[in-house]
């Protein structure tokens, strides 16, 4: 398993090893690691050294620095990855009799597998778009029972996820873990420059197509996304990080992500027109474009869409693993009518009351223990008084989402809830919106989506009658002020263009979480709460339960909940608190 988010080792986007995590998973299953039958990595070292070469010489001899950096790399280290996999394995008890144990499988194919093979689908278009693979940086594939095969890709340099980091990087995030916040920075701003970027940045043809034109860019041939040709079009420095966010530098955002949901949809709707399947599989981190996702249920063309959850890098190491049980090996695939076999992506660790109290008692805290009805009355009474909780329950989640296992919960109704768990306890920017989750039965009550949403993969508009009537004045409020308005019955979930994020949930999916809302629900006539992920900027969301008590001391958050032991605040001994805040990353 490859956690790009290592809570294991309490680093975000971890590179190493995963040793931790592996040793997780056998532990789990209850394995002995000479009991593996195979060994699966998702993509070929080789092949990306030669894609590397391949750029050099195309673009020689203009980035001969990048290119003796990065190939030092590949020859000192990653062009023996299979090397380093069997000696990593090998220090962890395996015998040194594995070499064909070990399989590669493509970039694209690994990402295609992990969003066919958990779907609940027997047949299914593939398709993936990213960064940049070995080659691909877009593909489209069909799946049939246990088979997946690629039928055409698109090569670097022409990547709509390159595309998308390079305004990233230009309005002044972090390139593979900002681009999140563009999106939720678009719908501040107005798409002005979306015909300046389509009549200059690339090449765009009615099925999707399109070439960059690399006059502007420049990962090729330097260590720089966009080059001063970039800056010069847009009459605009790349923003620092430091920097107080304009009204530019909002209607740039908009204007890319507008770019970027017009030609997935002119993919999408392509692809209806040339398979016979009426399912479509997505993943790759431009799935993670949530936005885009939700009007491809209306404009794609696909009678039912699925996106595996982790769809970003991470997720590849479960695509190759089922690729090589399926496709490989010939293992049949389960289909399940109505569901599919994510098991809601609750697949990480959890911990039972004992070694719960255990870790307690050893840390000093406070705490009482409360049975399941008691639990679901106090939490929901604590939420409408205007609480903050941190929720740890069951099986962490896997992949970038947390969805109400390592969640931080808190009454949509508020309209300061978003700014306090913003500002005082997630410590990140005010603009950032937050998911609802909600009853799955009450989803197409509450919001404008004909499709549940159980991985938060899809944004939808609030329906009207839960908005609220704005005044002249409050329609005439622009930019990031308009963060202050309060639009809809649901404040603290509503963006400012009246759409959400969502995650529906229903008792199959998590009984005790939907307990939870359906308590609150009967109690003031909402079945919505606030859901963000249990962790602060620039760490990995909480895997251990010191972990979360940690970040519980750490931020405002006034009670913790793991298990049925609860925790106030105002209960703890001070002196726990480790001020490791003051050791965040800026990203």
């Amino acid at each position: 398993m490859l956690l790009k988010k290592n809570a294991f080792l309490e680093k975000k986007h971890d590179s190493n090893f995963p040793i931790k995590s592996i040793q997780a998973c056998l532990a789990y299953s209850n394995l002995n690691i000479n009991q593996i039958d195979f060994f699966s990595f998702y993509e070929k070292p080789t092949l990306k050294l030669f894609r590397i070469i391949d750029t050099y010489l195309s673009f020689s001899p203009r980035g001969y620095k990048s290119f003796h950096e990065a190939f030092s790399v590949w020859t000192k280290k990653k062009l023996f990855q299979k090397s380093i996999i069997i000696n990593e394995l090998e220090k962890l008890g395996l015998r040194k009799d594995i070499k064909n144990k070990l399989l590669f499988s493509e970039h694209h194919i690994s990402h295609a597998a992990s969003a066919y093979f958990p779907s609940s689908f027997n047949n299914s278009v593939t398709l993936t778009m990213d960064g940049v693979g070995e080659y691909a940086t877009s593909s489209v594939g069909l799946g049939i029972q246990n088979k997946l095969i690629l039928d055409k890709e698109m090569h670097f340099p022409h990547s709509l996820g390159l595309l998308y980091s390079a305004f990233t990087n230009f309005c002044g995030f972090k390139v593979n873990s900002g681009e999140y916040k563009l999106m939720g920075l678009a719908p501040y701003g107005k798409p002005i420059y979306k015909s300046k970027i389509l009549n200059n940045l690339l090449d765009l043809k009615k099925d999707g197509s399109f070439r960059l034109n690399m006059k502007y860019f420049d990962f090729c041939t330097g260590f720089k996304m966009i080059n001063s040709n970039f800056c010069d079009l847009f009459k605009m420095s790349p923003r620092k990080n430091s920097e107080k966010i304009n009204t530019k530098t909002l209607d740039i955002a908009a204007s890319i992500q507008i770019v970027l949901e017009d030609i997935v949809i002119k993919t999408v709707k392509t692809l209806r027109k040339e398979y016979k399947s009426k399912n479509l599989s997505l993943a790759g981190g431009v799935a993670l474009n949530c936005v885009s996702n939700g009007r491809l249920i209306k404009e794609g063309g696909f009678e039912n869409i699925w996106v595996q959850p982790a769809s970003g890098d991470a997720g590849g190491a479960l695509g190759c693993a089922l690729f090589s049980y399926h496709h490989i090996l010939n293992y049949n695939k389960k289909v399940y009518k109505n569901n599919d076999n994510m098991n809601n992506s609750y697949l990480g660790p959890s911990y039972k009351n004992p070694e719960v109290k255990r870790v307690l008692d050893n840390i000093g805290a406070k705490y009482s223990l409360l049975n399941r009805k008691e639990l679901i009355d106090y939490i929901t009474n604590e939420i409408i008084k205007q609480k903050v909780i941190g929720w740890f329950q069951g099986r962490m989640e896997f992949g970038p989402r947390a969805l109400g296992n390592r969640s931080i919960i808190a009454d949509p109704r508020s309209n300061k809830m978003q700014n306090k768990i913003n500002l005082k306890i997630k410590f990140r920017e005010s603009f950032r919106p937050f998911a609802p989750v909600i009853l799955k039965e009450k989803l197409y009550e509450w919001f404008d989506l004909k499709k549940e949403s159980k991985y938060m993969s899809f944004v939808a508009k609030v329906n009207k009658k839960y908005l609220r009537k704005l005044s002249q004045a409050e329609k005439s409020i622009a930019g990031l002020k308009r963060l202050s308005l309060k639009t809809s019955h649901i404040p603290a979930v509503t963006h400012v263009d009246n759409s959400a994020r969502i995650q529906s949930i229903s008792n199959n999916d998590n009984p005790l979480l939907h307990s939870l809302i359906k308590a609150f629900y009967k109690k003031t006539n909402c079945p919505v709460l606030v859901n963000t992920s249990f962790n602060v900027r620039g760490e990995p969301i909480v895997n251990h339960v010191k972990d979360a008590f940690d970040c519980f001391m750490e931020t405002d958050m006034d009670l913790l909940v793991v298990n049925n032991f609860v925790l106030k605040k105002e209960d703890q001994d001070k002196t726990l608190k480790k001020n490791y805040l003051k050791f965040l990353s800026k990203d």
